[in-house]
């Protein structure tokens, strides 16, 4: 049921206002997995706008709602656990505060983790932001038997302090009717002498933003190094350097880490502020069978086969229901019978000129193409992917997946938040290298998107590629495995090591498991859904036009001709299955159908069938999936990472080709 507070006839401004910095009225911000969405969900209703946060890839979802009887946009925040950043999403939030002035900031905490929510809470007094707090999930706090008082909290605090269940929409009204009164609070954090005389030194050289100048000292002070551009810009050299030197003297004089520092302080505000305000009843309420499942959901061995089945169902609902029998339906069905043979007589009955008539559903057009690919066959697999992971993200079990992983992505250089790009992968590499935002570094992101587009096959060329291997011997499908398994490892640990950067910490709270709320995953979805109409699709378009260009240029032949001594010499095949890799640009999925029926017809024998499987998988990526790097990466990144794995796929096939010459294992 959609919500009160939802102002449909503001879409257009929000709309207009996609891809720019969001107008801040309202501002949620709290840490990962305390419902925030369901929160933002019961505030704005059912119409989001999705976009990235200018200059970077993280998502910022804004809708609107009614405070105080004035229409005021809603930011939803990406997770955060300290307004010092150490993540791309926390540096998001941090500057939205920094460089905009919101009406009021609402915390959103677990009240089963309060220490949590007011570890953000004070840092928002110390900026002197107005803000709310409220306490999220107290239904499964008191299910466990903790109880918090929450007005002699917000006495202490000097804010209001609102109890929710956002997913029922409980406390919503009472916490929108709070908003018009938000207060900066009055807590303030005594840190050691060494760090007040500093911040006395450093506090007048700042400039002026929205947050209070203690704060920003504070940030500085303690080794915020994404501020140094934005200080360049704002401050003289002179001032520049006054900070630096005093920024030195403190690190000499404090012989901890001056975050850790800081971190304690607070820490001990927060212990302070919560004392005698919570309880816990001796008769906990929760569950003992769900709250034994819990634990068996990351157990070291139990959790294995509960992992299993997740990932199993999750494929089989994205991989199987998504990429086939909904694809099918719509690609062979909807626009293969319907859309695309009407466009192409209306295209032969009205427009007399052949080259508007190829441009629109010719090979490469508009509609027989770009849209064919774009709505009929990733938007099913990005729709099926957006229901799996709200199921997935809504019943707590996300973060216990990426536990249960974690080790072995570690061996690669990444973390187990990455597990979710990889198995989406076998479903849609395109829609993957998408959902690599959800990753926390940057270098993490690379990293995945490099593997994606290497070695990891879509479900419709994984299909073709299993139905050639399956009649060869055993070790033609083991080879092939093998080979492909063995270059993600090498590659990942290669990249680990040679690209620039960090990667994140994996820090993950398990919230409880809980049944999913089919309306939250819903609106979620359809957000998302949204999105990706509005930033992917023009993409395929523009691919479309490039090869059709490409095309009328006769520049599609000459590749193939130019392929032809590369397929035939360095990895042995006919040159007739020059067409196919060429044609795997396109679809990776076309070009091993085009090796199909080469081996079907008997002119590819069984090394040549693994030699050409192989190289096909680690090809270059799909040209929906390039630009999706583009999109993500930028085109100078994008461009690197084909001109990597061309030559290197090839070296990889010719090396096997070579190897099979001599130890063919049964496969001739």
């Amino acid at each position: 049921m959609a919500s009160p507070l939802l102002a449909e006839d503001l879409e257009d401004d929000l709309r207009e206002g996609a891809g720019r910095a969001p107008c801040l009225g309202v501002v949620l911000v709290g840490n990962p997995n305390v419902g925030k969405s369901a929160l933002f969900g019961a505030l704005t209703g059912k119409y989001v706008t999705v976009s990235n946060y200018p200059g970077t890839t993280v998502e910022i979802t804004t809708g609107v709602a009614v405070v105080g009887g004035r229409k005021l946009a809603v930011v939803d925040t990406p997770g955060t656990a300290s307004f010092l950043p150490s993540s791309e999403d926390e540096r998001v939030t941090r500057d939205m505060l920094l460089n905009g002035r919101p009406e009021a900031v609402v915390v959103v905490g677990d009240a089963k983790n309060l220490d949590r929510a007011l570890l953000l809470a004070v840092q928002l007094a110390e900026m002197e932001v107005p803000h709310v707090l409220c306490l999220n999930m107290i239904d499964e706090a008191a299910a466990r038997g903790i109880g918090v008082d929450a007005p002699a909290l917000a006495e202490r605090l000097g804010v209001a302090v609102v109890p929710t269940v956002a997913v029922r929409h409980e406390g919503i009204r009472a916490l929108v009717a709070s908003l018009p009164s938000a207060r900066r609070g009055h807590t303030r954090v005594v840190y050691p002498a060494p760090i007040e005389q500093a911040l006395a030194a450093v506090t007048p050289l700042l400039p002026v933003t929205p947050i209070a100048p203690r704060a920003l000292a504070l940030m500085v002070l303690a080794g915020d190094e994404t501020l140094v551009p934005w200080l360049r810009g704002q401050m003289a050299p002179g001032a520049l350097a006054s900070v630096a030197d005093a920024c030195q003297r403190l690190r000499r004089e404090v012989a901890e880490p001056l975050a850790c520092v800081v971190g304690r302080a607070r820490g001990w505000a927060v212990a302070s502020l919560t004392q005698g305000l919570t309880h816990r009843s001796a008769q906990d309420g929760s569950r003992p069978l769900l709250a034994r499942f819990e634990r068996l959901t990351t157990h070291p061995v139990w959790g294995l086969p509960i992992l299993a089945i997740v990932l199993l169902l999750a494929y089989l609902f994205v991989g199987v229901f998504g990429a086939r029998t909904l694809v099918d339906l719509l690609e062979q069905g909807l626009f293969g019978r319907w859309i695309s043979p009407a466009a192409t007589a209306l295209a032969d009955r009205f427009l007399p000129w052949p080259l508007l008539r190829d441009l629109l559903v010719g090979p490469y057009g508009l509609i027989t193409m770009a849209l064919a690919y774009s709505l009929a066959l990733v938007l099913p697999i990005v729709g099926t992917f957006f229901l799996a992971f709200g199921v997935l993200e809504d019943s707590g079990y996300l973060p216990r997946l990426a536990v249960m992983v974690n080790g072995l992505f570690k061996k690669i250089g990444l973390n187990g938040k990455a597990v979710l790009p990889m198995v989406l992968g076998l479903g849609c590499d395109t829609m993957a290298t998408l959902t690599t935002r959800i990753l926390e570094s940057p270098k993490e992101r690379l990293i995945v998107i490099v593997l994606l587009a290497l070695g990891v096959p879509c479900s419709a060329q994984l299909t073709v590629t299993l139905a050639m291997l399956s009649g060869l011997p055993p070790a033609g499908f083991l080879l092939w495995l093998g080979v492909v398994l063995a270059v993600i490892v090498v590659v990942g640990r290669l990249a680990a090591r040679i690209l620039p950067g960090r990667g994140s910490d994996f820090i993950l709270e398990l919230p409880p498991l809980r049944l999913p709320r089919p309306g939250n995953i819903l609106i979620k979805s359809l957000a998302r859904v949204e999105w990706y109409l509005r930033e992917a699709v023009p993409l395929f378009v523009l691919g479309t036009l490039i090869l059709f260009v490409a095309d009328r240029l006769h520049v599609l032949g000459a590749l193939e001709r130019t392929a032809e001594p590369l397929v035939s010499g360095l990895l042995g095949l006919p040159r007739e299955t020059a067409a196919a890799f060429v044609v795997g640009f396109l679809r990776r999925d076309f070009g091993a159908a085009g090796l199909y029926h080469l081996a079907r017809e008997g002119r590819l024998d069984g090394v040549q069938v693994v030699v050409s499987m192989v190289t096909i998988t680690l090809f270059i990526p799909c040209i929906a999936q390039f630009f999706m790097m583009v999109k993500e990466r930028g085109c100078r990144t994008a461009l690197a990472i084909a001109a990597f794995i061309f030559p290197f796929a090839l070296a990889v096939g010719a090396g096997l080709n070579l190897l099979l010459s001599f130890f063919p294992m049964g496969l001739r």
